[in-house]
């Protein structure tokens, strides 16, 4: 089973390439004002969650998506959700 601790930590990892500002990552970043990313960095990210866990995460649910927490949860939940 997946826990929700080693969605987030994969989800840093995948995270990190795509971290031109080289901050720090936490649950509370936030993808658009603390990391600066453009939505094609963002498309690029979600496409490579999707085929690392096999989901698909609903266009209608990025928006809520500010920080990495928020993904870290709704990745897990579609992890569980998928069983």
């Amino acid at each position: 089973m997946t826990d929700r601790a080693s969605v987030y930590a994969r989800i840093i990892e995948l995270i990190e390439p795509l971290n031109a500002k080289k901050i720090a990552l936490a649950e509370s970043t936030s993808f658009a004002g603390d990391m600066e990313m453009d939505s094609l960095t963002v498309m690029d990210l979600v496409a490579s969650m999707e085929d690392e866990w096999d989901i698909m995460i609903p266009l209608n649910m990025l928006p809520d998506l500010e920080t990495i927490g928020q993904v870290a949860d709704a990745v897990h939940g579609l992890v569980v959700k998928k069983g």
